[in-house]
């Protein structure tokens, strides 16, 4: 029968154990979540704005 080594079950149990402990910062942090979607929706309302006036524009005919 072969010898199980016991420091890497060690190592994985306290893996596992730093993965279950782990929070959700999204959670803690929800003014930092609401700040980048309002930036996130300014940008798209800018950039669409860019996009319809270039769109829009009138060729200058010579």
């Amino acid at each position: 029968m072969a010898a199980v080594n016991m420091s890497l079950v060690a190592r994985s149990e306290y893996a596992v154990h730093q993965l279950m402990k782990r929070k959700n910062w999204a959670q803690r942090e929800p003014g930092v979540i609401v700040v980048l979607v309002i930036v996130f929706l300014v940008l798209i309302l800018v950039i669409a704005m860019f996009i319809n006036k270039k769109k829009n524009a009138k060729p200058i005919a010579t």
